[in-house]
């Protein structure tokens, strides 16, 4: 399918797939979208030692680039291993281009920008002193098929249901469940009823909360205990 590199409205950039119509980020603003679902959303409010994430999907590599951003600015005393997903990667011209960097102030992010998309595919590597990189090359529903740890925290960041209405539908979040690990969160720029049913189906407690700009609500959902576990007790 054919891409083309689009300026947001905060001037960070995003790619737009012609075919689909579709952009991968908001058109109000790649970066500010990033930041509020992924890291405010998402990584601040997990305390955990070590923090297993998981993508779906990579894209161009702005929520891992944002993601270590936001641990650059910790003690780093934690852990985290970053495990993303993505069927189609995106081009070295496409990276070049997009240039996520520039957005920061941190001279250190060009050489990590240029580290995450050269790093091999389905091989663990250390970006950083304690922030580990593992990018799997694979269609989402094969996720039942990888081995992971337990997942303490999931960027749901799948194109959106218009474009591709079978990753928003149960299968889906049930083999991303299975992954997690009680009292992970996942978190996701959607607010759809059909999404938060699901994963109330699913034993998620689901809250609505204010979304990026340009989007009045997104969610954020806690696994509670296993519907196994709780089949079996």
């Amino acid at each position: 399918m054919e891409r083309e590199i689009r300026t947001t409205n905060d001037g960070s950039k995003t790619l737009f797939i012609n075919e689909l119509n579709e952009n991968y980020h908001s058109h109000h603003g790649a970066l500010q979208e990033a930041e509020h679902v992924f890291i405010k959303n998402g990584l601040n409010l997990i305390n955990d030692c070590e923090i297993n994430i998981l993508e779906l999907g990579f894209g161009t590599g702005l929520n891992v680039l944002v993601t270590i951003n936001e641990y650059l600015k910790t003690d780093k005393n934690h852990i985290i291993n970053y495990f993303t997903l993505e069927k189609y990667p995106i081009n070295e011209s496409e990276i070049e281009n997009l240039a996520y960097f520039d957005l920061f102030d941190n001279p250190e992010l060009k050489n990590i920008y240029q580290k995450i998309h050269q790093t091999e595919w389905e091989k663990s590597e250390e970006i950083i002193k304690g922030f580990h990189l593992k990018k799997i090359q694979c269609d989402f529903f094969d996720l039942k098929n990888i081995d992971l740890p337990k997942i303490n925290l999931v960027y749901y960041d799948c194109f959106g249901a218009r474009v591709q209405p079978d990753l928003w539908e149960k299968p889906l979040f049930e083999m991303v469940s299975d992954k997690m690990s009680v009292n992970g969160l996942l978190t996701t720029y959607s607010s759809k009823g059909s999404v938060r049913r699901i994963l109330k189906e699913l034993n998620f407690n689901v809250e609505k909360k204010q979304g990026p700009p340009g989007k009045r609500e997104m969610i954020n959902a806690v696994k509670l205990e296993d519907l196994k576990q709780e089949a079996e007790s």
